[in-house]
């Protein structure tokens, strides 16, 4: 058991640069004064699209996954609710305020903004992978990720719109075994985040913008 965990912390140190910022707890972080701090940091390509999340607690979780990830970006989608609400920035504890986000009317002009970005400052085009149930999809852990990567994460209940998925370069979804169809939005973004953090790692690709 050791091992393992040893092997899981070497291939995330070997992802993640770290930054020179001071870490900071729960309290610490709801004091912080909302100011711009992103140009200090060292911020994966990594992208979190939510798209007509209602649940403001579980976009403030997803806030805290995206800060724990660095990542570059959250696109709020249609639906879904935004800082300052009052529950977002209590379930956020105050990452909200670190994690750069941006308001898009649909998931298609997020994955469209991703795309131009791409071309007008000659970056690599991001691989968008849906987090979904569908009979299109394949096992999260057989998928080969590359950066950058955006993920889609649909709605609570109806999931991805079916228009949106169309857009994905690939749809995975988790196994469930149990009674119960699915997980918490928040629980598998981390998973799959997670997931695709470590086989990066592992396989030895670069951090690309």
């Amino acid at each position: 058991m050791k091992r393992k965990t040893c092997s899981f912390l070497f291939c995330v140190s070997s992802f993640m640069f770290y930054n020179t910022l001071m870490k900071l707890n729960a309290r610490q972080l709801r004091s912080l004064k909302k100011i711009d701090i992103s140009q200090n940091l060292d911020r994966n390509p990594i992208y979190f699209i939510l798209e007509d999340i209602y649940d403001t607690y579980n976009i403030g979780g997803i806030f805290r996954l995206a800060d724990a990830l660095s990542c570059k970006k959250i696109y709020l989608c249609g639906q879904t609710e935004t800082p300052p609400n009052s529950r977002i920035l209590k379930a956020s504890v105050g990452t909200y305020k670190v994690v750069p986000w941006e308001y898009k009317k649909t998931a298609k002009q997020a994955i469209k903004d991703l795309r131009l970005n791409a071309s007008r400052y000659k970056y690599q085009v991001p691989q968008i992978v849906a987090v979904e149930q569908d009979k299109r999809a394949v096992a999260y852990t057989k998928v080969k990720y590359k950066l950058p990567l955006a993920l889609i994460l649909g709605n609570e209940t109806y999931g991805v719109k079916k228009e949106t998925l169309k857009l994905a370069d690939q749809i995975v979804e988790i196994p469930m075994w149990g009674i119960n169809k699915s997980l918490n939005v928040i629980v598998s973004a981390a998973i799959v985040s997670y997931w695709a953090v470590i086989n990066l790692s592992s396989s030895g690709r670069s951090r690309t913008r």
